[in-house]
């Protein structure tokens, strides 16, 4: 994701649109998003899947410039040697797949660590599944809270807010993000359409 602040506003650019509209878009200020394009913060997944929303791309084409295949293999030493991506939450992440163009899912391996986790509920579009590997974390959704352990796993509304809490010194976990498409159509040169 080194390039990620760079990708963001070129697309914005090629879309001819201001730092303002995409941030109205999202629902977070222009201060946000001009700081994200900079690469002064590292947004968590939920604000970077609002800006692929609100720029019409998926999250794995916002993520990922290596794309075009349709069979993605990954081995645990190309993960083992790939530095994990650190957000501003608190949580570092493996962005898994990202050769693969029109995903239907995009999945994350996170890694999350007790006391490093900022307690702030996120919300984006689209549906999302938690299966926990290794460690315990209490997961909120909405009103509910759970607690899960090693083979326990979560499946909701992404729209509901919803955080984690880090139980044990570590927790390791699959995410898969399903988007929905975006609610307003797009041209074909990805400018969103007036409606």
């Amino acid at each position: 994701m080194n390039n990620l602040p760079a990708r963001i506003r070129t697309l914005r650019r090629q879309q001819q649109r201001t730092l303002k509209d995409v941030a109205d878009r999202c629902g977070f200020t222009v201060s946000l998003l001009s700081k994200i394009e900079s690469g002064k913060t590292s947004p968590p997944v939920a604000t970077l899947t609002k800006i692929a929303n609100a720029l019409g791309v998926s999250l794995g084409d916002l993520l990922s410039e290596r794309q075009g295949r349709t069979t993605v293999v990954t081995t645990a030493r190309e993960l083992k040697a790939a530095p994990p991506t650190a957000t501003d939450k608190g949580y570092v992440f493996h962005l898994l797949a990202a050769e693969r163009s029109r995903k239907a899912m995009q999945p994350f391996l996170f890694f999350a660590e007790r006391g490093k986790v900022k307690q702030s509920p996120m919300a984006h579009s689209g549906e999302e599944f938690v299966y926990v590997l290794e460690g315990r974390m209490r997961y909120s959704v909405g009103n509910a809270i759970y607690t899960l352990g090693p083979g326990d796993s979560v499946y909701f509304d992404a729209e509901e807010e919803h955080d984690l809490e880090p139980l044990t010194d570590s927790v390791r976990y699959l995410a898969m993000f399903a988007e929905r498409p975006p609610s307003s159509t797009q041209h074909k040169d990805g400018n969103p359409a007036n409606v």
